[in-house]
């Protein structure tokens, strides 16, 4: 059930949340419902119900039939926008502060009879080239309450779209039948897997990176400002991924009256997920110092390589630089002088000097 739900969310198929065709990950619609409300639906027995509602609406039809529950999808609501639907669904005031302003750690906090959790989305930038500058992760947040009859989702960023997960979950009524619960296992599910296809395409930069540091091309390597962008924006994901595993862990092993049983032990598989992408991200970030560490291991040897060879030319030139200041010094009995072939024979002398000093430091490898 769970996969057939997978495959139709990264089918994407037309809806009153998403476009049609693969998933679009920076879906930037808005409905005629609110500025800041990009859709706002009843479901009953895991079917949705037809029209278009407001919140109040909507809630109102629910708790009249008990039985139902109402999604409502926000998308960087300002305080005035968010506030008659906290008011509505008797949200915390905290937990309101935190979906408006964002910039939260992933987290799980339970206020009375709402669950409110908080998932760090990433994206993956395409680039031709990795430059000390470029942009490989984009972060953004979903924030989710989740109560008896409802769920309200609160995205913050141009990426994470859940219009393709709306029409995935639809498909399966089954399981959305199971609840609010069933919404907030989908998003969870579907986050950690896109920070599994993130670190996938990081991976391909490392290796991209590694290869340069390591060619064998004399005048081939990596910058290192590159290698540390990198590291920074594999810090974005780390900061992303890390945090997530108390919260899956909780909803995993701690009865709550918000999440049905049943769905449950999916947390756990959701949890098994990102136990593997951390662990992949932290192999990563050891991989990208060792990296950092071998780029400038090589940095030195080739400083050190110049060093010689500098040093060994200064020794040759000094060569010809002593005698010449000697017999600069104008003395009037000096070696020579007199001779005829005085000046040819100092000569012969500085330049077999000069060769074989040449010739020690190339058998040397220092030239």
């Amino acid at each position: 059930m769970i996969s057939n739900l997978r495959k139709a969310v990264r089918r994407g198929q037309p809806g009153a949340d998403g476009a049609a065709g693969r998933v679009d990950l920076s879906h930037p619609a808005r409905s005629p419902l609110g500025s800041a409300v990009v859709n706002c639906a009843v479901y009953r027995n895991g079917v949705r119900r037809p029209g278009h509602h407001r919140p109040a609406e909507a809630i109102g039809h629910v708790r009249r039939r008990p039985g139902g529950f109402v999604w409502i999808g926000l998308h960087e609501p300002s305080e005035e926008e968010f506030a008659g639907v906290a008011e509505l669904f008797g949200l915390h005031p905290l937990a309101v502060e935190d979906a408006v302003h964002a910039h939260q750690r992933p987290k799980l906090e339970r206020y009375d009879d709402t669950l409110f959790t908080v998932f760090k989305t990433v994206r993956y930038v395409e680039h031709a080239e990795l430059t000390s500058t470029s942009e490989v992760v984009e972060t953004g947040e979903i924030m989710i309450f989740t109560g008896k009859d409802f769920v309200v989702t609160v995205r913050h960023g141009g990426h994470g779209s859940l219009g393709p997960l709306r029409e995935g979950l639809e498909e399966d009524p089954e399981h959305l039948a199971k609840g609010p619960s069933a919404v907030l296992h989908a998003i969870a599910d579907h986050v950690v897997d896109h920070y599994l296809d993130v670190a996938a395409a990081v991976r391909d930069d490392i290796d991209e990176i590694e290869s340069a540091v390591f060619a064998e091309l004399r005048g081939r390597g990596a910058d290192p400002g590159q290698i540390y962008q990198l590291k920074r924006e594999l810090l974005e994901l780390k900061r992303a991924v890390a945090p997530l595993d108390r919260p899956l862990q909780q909803l995993a092993d701690t009865a709550m009256p918000m999440v049905d049983p049943d769905i449950r032990r999916y947390f756990r598989d959701v949890s098994d997920h990102l136990t593997r992408v951390s662990d992949q991200v932290s192999g990563y970030d050891a991989l990208i110092d060792s990296i950092l560490q071998a780029n400038l291991a090589q940095i030195t040897v080739a400083q050190n390589e110049d060093m010689r060879k500098i040093t060994a030319w200064a020794a040759i030139i000094a060569v010809p630089t002593m005698v010449c200041g000697v017999y600069g010094m104008n003395f009037e009995h000096m070696p020579e002088l007199r001779w005829t072939f005085g000046y040819p024979m100092v000569i012969g002398v500085i330049v077999v000097a000069c060769f074989f000093l040449h010739r020690g430091f190339r058998r040397n490898g220092w030239l």
